[in-house]
């Protein structure tokens, strides 16, 4: 299935391990910038939420999409000053993803104690700063895409309406998740649901990085996020019935104590598995035309594929 992988597993999680440490560096620059006469009981909220933590995909699908050029047959340099016009997207990407986890973790929702290894921020804090901190991450996220560095207006609005369509989409999606159907939902119908709960942000991502490429080379990629976010999820169900609190970084089981339909609980973990490659090999095969120019996305899929949280 990975046979025409170019970038082993080892060196992809080296390369992420640098690119974390560069991405947090930006992350925290630009939330001390921008925070700077927030009250520090929202400061320290919104630090417990978005810094340490967390895989970065969204930020790495942001480079790698706007790095297909650039490096084929390699991955880029995290410090590399080229990229520097594109730290911005890739921190207001986070923001949003940090602002859903907080929301999503919120009792009103999934009512979660555990996210990234430690307690949730309504539980650190309180549900009304919980909240405000997911409210502040939301607006500092488009006010960096509209202060973006060695960026033109046309790329800094299509950043914005990418980005605005994804975290509606994946608001769509959590409305889904909230309100399931009264019977088992067929798999489309779960699919439908991922695809906006889940994938929407990466599609955001991954197009907001490849902003600049050709119209071929947009619809490869838009043919090839689809499935990945869906097998992430497939991925993360498959993880929530198996792992444990230690491994996860956050409550496993929550889907079947809640009663919530997952890849797992529609299809069966054995099934799920199957459906989880199937899923992950209509991606690969959308990613074929692209040929070594796409090494670095290949590699972030089977990252997704073979993470264990």
């Amino acid at each position: 299935m990975f046979d025409h992988l170019t970038i082993d597993t080892v060196t992809f999680q080296s390369w992420q391990s640098d690119f974390q440490t560069a991405f947090d560096i930006r992350l925290k620059q630009r939330l001390g910038n921008m925070l700077g006469e927030s009250p520090q009981r929202l400061k320290d909220a919104i630090g417990h939420a978005v810094i340490d933590g967390g895989k970065r995909l969204r930020p790495i699908l942001v480079v790698l999409g706007a790095s297909l050029d650039s490096t084929p047959g390699s991955l880029p340099d995290p410090n590399d000053p080229r990229l520097e016009q594109l730290w911005n997207a890739a921190v207001a990407i986070e923001l949003i993803h940090g602002y859903s986890l907080i929301h999503d973790d919120l009792p009103s929702m999934d009512n979660d104690d555990l996210r990234r290894g430690k307690p949730t921020v309504h539980r650190v804090f309180d549900e009304a700063t919980a909240i405000l901190a997911g409210d502040a991450l939301q607006s500092l996220a488009f006010s960096l895409l509209a202060d973006a560095p060695q960026t033109d207006v046309k790329t800094r609005l299509n950043w914005v309406s990418l980005l605005s369509t994804g975290a509606n989409r994946m608001v769509f999606g959590q409305q889904l998740d909230l309100n399931p159907p009264a019977q088992i939902p067929a798999l489309a119908e779960l699919t439908r649901m991922h695809e906006l709960k889940t994938g929407a942000l990466l599609y955001a991502a991954l197009m907001m990085g490849a902003n600049q490429s050709s119209a071929e080379d947009r619809a490869a990629l838009e043919a090839f996020i689809r499935p990945l976010g869906l097998a992430f999820q497939i991925q993360d169900d498959i993880l929530d019935a198996t792992g444990t609190a230690e491994q996860l970084g956050k409550t496993p089981g929550k889907d079947a104590a809640d009663h919530k339909y997952s890849y797992v609980t529609v299809l069966g973990l054995d099934a799920a598995r199957i459906h989880l490659n199937a899923t992950m090999s209509e991606a690969l095969n959308a990613l074929e035309p692209m040929g070594t120019r796409a090494c670095g996305l290949r590699a972030c899929a089977r990252f997704v594929l073979m993470r264990d949280h």
